[in-house]
């Protein structure tokens, strides 16, 4: 998958969210239909995960899960169904441009697993911030073929500590640009790149961690973003 352009070299591909959501729903005004999510230290592509969309600017932000896998309806069959999407081409892919003027949600973490290479093999390392406040990834979302939502998480390139683990990281939305980036009706391409502005590369830090998150299905254990 490296080097296509919907891809964005196996990043983001795992992270937790076990505090982030019900802290983040609130500072959002979320409606929850439903119960917070269960807390979940290990979470891998092609599952369901927890997220906010807005349906119209005046409505309240709400509660989705999303199947993290995104392929609109109209791709069918066996096309790409990516977990990530690149920054620098996402408004104009024709694959995602609809979604990233009309249909992005939130993906609330408390952090994100990369793996760097050292002479005794991949050593999987948790990202976080340094205050532990909600992560808000930027995402997209489109409705599949059996009428789910599939969404993907938007990255950019690494920025401080993050590029000490990898070259790209989550777009990470700061405060500001929450109420913006859910907004609907915010629709052209440089006013929304004018108005969302990820966080501070400085309140990011990260730490080894044990082999385990490599077998993914075992994401109820708090332990694994414990330091190795």
């Amino acid at each position: 998958m490296d080097g296509h352009p919907f891809y964005a070299r196996h990043m983001c591909g795992r992270f937790s969210q076990f505090s982030a959501y019900p802290r983040l729903a609130k500072r959002l005004r979320v409606s929850m239909d439903a119960d917070a999510p269960p807390p979940r230290y290990n979470i891998p592509p092609g599952t369901w995960i927890a997220g906010v969309r807005k349906s119209a600017h005046d409505a309240p932000p709400v509660q989705l899960n999303f199947w993290w896998g995104y392929r609109p309806k109209w791709a069918k069959g066996k096309a790409a169904q990516p977990i990530n999407a690149r920054v620098e081409t996402v408004a104009t892919s024709g694959y995602f441009k609809h979604a990233f003027a009309r249909a992005r949600c939130i993906v609330p973490a408390d952090g994100w697993y990369e793996w760097l290479a050292t002479v005794s093999g991949k050593q999987p390392h948790y990202l976080t911030r340094i205050d532990r406040e909600p992560i808000a990834f930027a995402g997209i979302y489109a409705e599949r073929e059996d009428g789910s939502l599939g969404c993907a998480i938007l990255t950019e390139p690494a920025r401080g500590s993050a590029a000490e683990v990898h070259d790209r990281m989550p777009l990470i939305l700061d405060d500001a640009s929450l109420e913006p980036w859910l907004d609907p009706d915010l629709t052209d391409r440089e006013t929304i790149r004018a108005v969302v502005r990820h966080i501070d590369a400085g309140v990011i830090e990260h730490w080894p961690v044990s082999r385990a998150v490599n077998r993914p299905g075992n994401d109820e254990d708090a332990g694994l973003i414990n330091p190795a």
